[in-house]
């Protein structure tokens, strides 16, 4: 396992900061290249001692970080984000899109072993079943971010269909982690919120509070992507992209959670165009492929998540860990 040479692209954001340190902790940090099209700040400098500035959009560029460091596998997380994205439409497009493109041209070119890329519960829409959605159904996104997705899955699979570019992917729900503050996606209330619960006792919801929406604490996202691409090739059945479901809820739900802690807190509801985004999306995820394939079972329910983020995110400012 440390003969590989891992590229992680995207690096800076909420999802690689942490995968960052796990994929250090298996490899090695000799074998582990952080990238982000933005140089890192101080606190991510400590975070990332290997680092290359790298726009995934430039194939040239991309070229050159691979030879000159001997990549063998390359995690592509660089992507914009469902509210974002329905600020900046085609830019979403060109960089959700191309950059994919981009790094599976270079995994056929240089021979690379392994790629990972996340997709999203963004690719269902309006006509999905919302209740233990399958995984396979009717998709109609309705976001910029979704339609990237989606088509996404299909060229990953098309790419190992022709090409056989081992490439693999799950369709995260929403993200939940204390390391870093998410980057502009629809279930991002449910990080600030714990935020805001800590040093504010305060918090203004821009869903409405009986809005469902599938979630997954990152330590459990970030397992199931090593596990993923950790399993025998033999046992990825699915080459679009898994469907991945940790736990189920709303806002009202996740402030009661968190008010067994902080009884003070106390939360309002102003929804805003994220609530459309978010009623197109399933409420919960039957992940029944990942779990029979490659034995996916995941950890954490709402309360123990929220017992975890509190106590992390206090420590955390303390430390001055968290960026």
């Amino acid at each position: 396992m440390t003969q590989d040479n891992i590229l992680v692209i995207g690096a800076a954001g909420q999802l690689g900061t942490e995968l960052v340190a796990s994929l250090q902790n298996i490899y090695g940090e000799a074998h582990v290249l952080a990238s982000d099209v933005r140089n890192p700040d101080e606190r991510r400098k400590q975070l990332f001692p290997r680092f290359e500035k790298l726009d995934v959009l430039n194939p040239k560029a991309l070229a050159e970080v691979i030879q000159k460091h001997k990549i063998t596998q390359i995690y592509h997380l660089a992507a914009m984000l469902s509210a974002t994205g329905e600020k900046h439409p085609k830019h979403a497009w060109q960089l959700n899109m191309q950059g994919l493109l981009h790094v599976l041209d270079a995994a056929i070119e240089f021979k690379i072993a392994k790629v990972y890329w996340p997709s999203s519960i963004a690719v269902f829409g309006p006509t999905t079943p919302r209740q233990n959605t399958p995984q396979h159904c009717s998709m109609e996104p309705t976001t910029v971010y979704g339609i990237s997705k989606q088509a996404g899955e299909n060229w990953c699979q098309y790419y190992f269909n022709r090409w056989g570019v081992d490439v693999r992917s799950l369709r995260y729900p929403g993200l939940i982690g204390y390391k870093s503050m998410p980057g502009g996606g629809t279930t991002d209330y449910a990080v600030e919120i714990y935020h805001k619960a800590l040093f504010q006792k305060h918090f203004v919801c821009f869903l409405k509070e009986d809005t469902y929406l599938p979630m997954m604490y990152m330590e459990d996202a970030v397992r199931a992507t090593l596990e993923l691409m950790h399993a025998d090739a033999n046992k990825i059945k699915v080459r679009t992209s898994y469907n991945l479901h940790g736990m189920s809820f709303c806002p009202r739900e996740i402030a009661a959670s968190i008010q067994k802690h902080i009884p003070d807190f106390t939360i309002e509801y102003q929804p805003d165009f994220r609530q459309a985004i978010a009623d197109s999306w399933p409420q919960s995820i039957d992940d029944s492929a990942a779990r029979q394939d490659w034995g996916w079972q995941p950890a954490y329910d709402l309360d123990r998540m929220t017992e975890v983020m509190l106590s992390n995110i206090k420590a955390g400012m303390e430390k001055g860990e968290i960026v």
